[in-house]
């Protein structure tokens, strides 16, 4: 965790930017103590005293009493002068909470996590993470090296064939924590980064009177100590996503899926169904990807650059060839099929999910299924199908009053509802 400022100067905020949190939280919060205040700003009182001085000067502030014994237990209230100028700046934006952090604190921290976060993942490792999951030796040896450099990923193949879960397993090698700032704040505009959604606070290890539980040192309470992010993104993604949201409503903005998942992965699933064209996504992607930063814009037109300290991984079930360039392609270091099972990895797939919901498994039964039913039929083996074919036979099994067991019969039955038969539907007019 970043230490914590001791002065405004160490907090990296200009004067005017604490005066109008401090003033606007005592115009929303009533009377409070300068601890009180400091404590909602997430900063220690040194920070604030400055700007209580001034207020006090102007008037826009006045001491009610005392909550305790020195000069942070006196009781603040803002003054009807004070009012006036706190309602301007509600009408400017109305964050109040934790101070936000200087762009350039943000740019400095995520930077030296990037260089200690940075690890070798052995092939042990990798083949521990997928050990749930039925792989050839080729697809775990070529995810290896990008999992280890953790810079792009593309992820394709027919679907079915794992590679959501591939990438779940792929997100548990991420190991220890990182700090997220609550908001950042650049030429006075403020931008929203903590999101309960996507970011899992430490719960585990608070924080002992302000205070690293690892190292006994004062920390600064303006960014959360997390997990380290795994974002995922999917047919819902827009172009703007990718860029700063400004909400007129409240003011200030919310930042982008790629700062949120800076310092961890961002998973780009069924990529090219989005709902614009993938050429416009490929085109934003270009720079951040080589350069490992990346250019976002304010409403005043100013653009500024953040670290791109993302793992990126997409995935899709559509040819590269109608998604993606040669220029995009040679920006995402690792690509990687995720074939289909072969017969042997089909019954071994089955073998484990039976297992996983306690049912007895028959070999026998299964290479009558594949050889009866699914090759004669000329269905393609997928990894998906020994789940959605023993869940389907189940289910008919208690529909039915029978044993809960797999049989032919069964198996069959749920291939039928499973699996499209089109040979007898009449096809459009052309």
């Amino acid at each position: 965790m970043p230490p914590r400022p001791n002065t405004l100067e160490e907090s990296g905020l200009s004067p005017d930017v604490v005066l109008e949190l401090v003033l606007k939280t005592l115009h929303l919060g009533g009377t409070l103590t300068g601890i009180d205040l400091a404590d909602r700003l997430g900063v220690g009182v040194p920070v604030i005293t400055p700007v209580i001085d001034q207020l006090k000067r102007h008037q826009h502030i006045e001491i009610v009493g005392t909550g305790g014994s020195g000069a942070p237990s006196l009781k603040f209230r803002v003054t009807d002068t004070g009012r006036v100028r706190a309602a301007l700046f509600l009408e400017h934006n109305h964050y109040v909470g934790r101070a936000p952090v200087p762009l350039e604190q943000y740019r400095s921290y995520i930077e030296r996590f990037r260089d200690h976060a940075s690890r070798t993942i052995t092939p042990g490792q990798l083949r521990q993470a997928l050990s749930h999951l039925v792989l050839s030796d080729k697809l775990i040896d070529q995810i290896g090296p990008a999992v280890s450099v953790m810079h792009s990923l593309f992820l394709y193949g027919p679907s079915g064939n794992g590679k959501t879960v591939i990438t779940e397993a792929i997100a548990t090698l991420l190991e220890g924590e990182m700090a997220i700032p609550y908001a950042l704040e650049v030429e006075g505009c403020i931008i929203r980064v903590f999101d309960p959604v996507n970011h899992r606070p430490v719960l585990d290890a608070p924080f002992a009177n302000g205070l690293s539980v690892d190292q006994g040192l004062p920390v600064d309470r303006r960014w959360v100590r997390c997990r380290r992010p795994i974002v995922t993104v999917g047919g819902e993604l827009t172009l703007e996503s990718l860029d700063l949201s400004f909400s007129s409503a409240t003011g200030f903005y919310h930042a982008p899926v790629q700062v949120a998942a800076n310092g961890g992965v961002l998973v780009i699933g069924d990529f090219g169904r989005e709902r614009c064209p993938p050429h416009a996504l490929l085109n934003r992607w270009l720079m951040p990807l080589e350069r490992r930063q990346d250019f976002l814009t304010l409403q005043t037109g100013q653009k500024f650059e953040v670290p791109f300290a993302v793992f990126v991984v997409f995935t899709t079930n559509l040819k590269p060839a109608d998604l993606v360039d040669e220029a995009f392609l040679r920006r995402v270091r690792y690509k990687v099929y995720a074939e289909s099972p072969t017969r042997q990895e089909f019954v071994r797939i089955f073998a484990n999910y039976c297992r996983q919901v306690h049912v007895s498994f028959e070999p026998a039964v299964v290479d009558n299924l594949i050889d009866g039913r699914l090759l004669r039929r000329r269905i393609k083996l997928r990894g998906c199908q020994p789940r959605d074919l023993v869940d389907h036979a189940l289910a008919a099994a208690e529909y039915a009053g029978q044993p809960r067991q797999l049989t032919l019969a069964l198996l069959e039955a749920a291939c039928d509802s499973y699996f499209v038969d089109d040979r007898d539907t009449p096809r459009p007019p052309a």
